[in-house]
């Protein structure tokens, strides 16, 4: 099968690092489209019910979820509920074979990536995977940058700490020297230092992990 991809991140060759979960209570449906993802080298994840995928433990890699919107139990709004209630954010990707407008908006304000009816196209449904699959990796990396940012920054003593966040505020090194009632060398010394434990290798760049660590407010466009 020819197979098209606006997701830089797939190949043949590394499909296998991405997780697909399939819900549908829909044997036929279910069936077809996990043959559709595992024909392309994904991993695939088959639940009937939207309590069974709550029951069992999330893939610690990239992944998606294809989800039936009329499920037994639990429907497919409920479990998107659900999980966004749990601190889940695995990307989710609708189907449905009665979705009406308004349901596909309330779906769409509440984070799904795409919603799809039945009958579908295979490229359609492999697009909107390929994108759920991308935006995944991408939150992921997102939070293990995050994560290492905090790390360096527990490693700064109190008053580098205190330095980074107002340098990064735009204040001069008189300004920081005069709230933190040093000298301006100290102030120059505790940059020097944060700047290498945090691994940054420009100022611009230090200033960048305070707004990603919210120490800073981005400035407005």
């Amino acid at each position: 099968m020819e197979v098209t991809s606006r997701f830089s991140g797939w190949t043949e060759d590394t499909a296998r690092d991405y997780v697909v979960i399939v819900v549908d209570d829909d044997a036929a449906v279910r069936d077809a489209v996990s043959g559709l993802f595992a024909s392309i080298g994904l991993q695939v994840v088959q639940h009937t019910t939207a309590e069974a995928l709550l029951a069992a433990p999330m893939p610690d890699r990239p992944s998606c979820i294809v989800l039936d919107i009329s499920l037994d139990g639990l429907s497919g709004m409920d479990l998107q509920a659900q999980l966004r209630e749990d601190g889940i954010h695995t990307p989710i990707v609708f189907l449905s074979g009665v979705g009406d407008v308004p349901m596909t908006v309330m779906a769409m304000k509440r984070g799904a990536i795409n919603f799809i009816a039945k009958p579908f196209r295979e490229q359609e449904l492999l697009d909107a995977v390929f994108e759920a699959l991308h935006l995944d990796s991408q939150r992921r990396a997102d939070l293990e940058r995050t994560a290492a940012l905090r790390i360096g920054f527990a490693s700064l003593t109190p008053r580098e700490r205190d330095a980074m966040t107002l340098l990064a505020r735009g204040l001069s090194n008189k300004e920081v020297a005069e709230a933190l009632e040093i000298s301006p060398a100290t102030v120059k010394t505790y940059r020097a230092q944060t700047m290498k434990k945090m691994q940054a290798r420009t100022f611009a760049e230090l200033v960048t992990m305070a707004r990603a660590l919210g120490l800073v407010r981005a400035a407005p466009d």
